[in-house]
């Protein structure tokens, strides 16, 4: 008869034993490319996605990034594209008080993070098919679509390296925000009443390589029921998400560690 070892990490199926584990695992992604675009939005309106305690912050800024990972340890070398969105958010709970990103929405092409980001560290994925990003003429460009319909388009160009003045004011303006956050929301069996339900954050570390600074933007497609049955209602919610301004974009070349000692994934409270 099977039985849980409490002392191990499970995931569904669970009767077929503990999570793998080697010793050449690690939480680190060797080769991550990003682009990121950001604007300012209305304030109401975003505040509608964003459930108490959390509020829109004193800027209400929406950020959709992709990232090509590449050079992944926990896949044995294998990689991924992620889409995610975030809202800029204020976390005021009854333990905790954190200023970072509330996490909207994130898709990804591989079921493996999807269902590992969902089942242990409550972040909203779902999947998608993510192109690897192109670059024609200095202009970088990616999309995203499901059930072969495109409901995403980032564009960023007129790259440059940004200046010493730009490095230190973007530093005073993420300081103390380096807190991603998440509402972890399972239903009950058959998808009705409150199975799970808590809110968490699960730090990163990032090590920058390279990085520009230039012109962006993102266009989202509204979508049918019959497009995309399962996800346009996310999707049109984004789009009408009105664009009071554009914010500068980035292109960063790095690695990420998903695995920090100090600073593991938790519930806040």
């Amino acid at each position: 008869m099977f039985e849980l070892d409490p002392a191990a990490s499970y995931m569904m199926p669970a009767h077929f034993g503990a999570r793998p584990f080697s010793p050449r695992a690690s939480g680190w992604y060797r080769d991550v490319t990003s682009m990121v675009v950001s604007f300012v939005t209305d304030r109401d309106k975003l505040a509608k996605y964003l459930p108490a305690p959390f509020s829109v912050a004193e800027d209400a800024v929406v950020t959709i990034t992709y990232a090509c990972n590449r050079e992944v340890d926990w896949l044995a070398g294998h990689g991924y594209n992620l889409v995610a969105v975030s809202a800029a958010a204020e976390f005021e709970g009854d333990d905790d008080t954190l200023s970072g990103d509330y996490t909207l929405v994130m898709w990804e092409n591989l079921a493996d993070p999807i269902l590992t980001g969902r089942e242990l560290q409550g972040i909203p994925k779902v999947f998608a098919d993510i192109q690897d990003h192109s670059v024609i003429a200095g202009a970088w460009h990616t999309n995203a679509s499901h059930f072969g319909h495109k409901f995403l388009d980032i564009d960023i160009a007129h790259l440059r390296e940004p200046t010493a003045a730009e490095i230190a004011a973007n530093e005073e303006v993420t300081r103390g925000r380096d807190n991603p956050m998440a509402w972890r929301f399972f239903p009950g069996v058959g998808g009705f009443n409150e199975g799970t339900n808590e809110f968490t954050t699960f730090p990163s570390e990032n090590v920058i390589k390279e990085a520009w600074v230039g012109e962006g933007a993102a266009k989202w497609q509204q979508l049918s029921w019959e497009q995309n049955p399962t996800q346009y209602h996310i999707v049109n919610a984004l789009a009408d998400l009105p664009v009071v301004a554009w914010r500068p974009a980035l292109v960063v070349r790095g690695s990420t560690n998903l695995i920090v000692p100090d600073r593991l994934p938790r519930v806040i409270r």
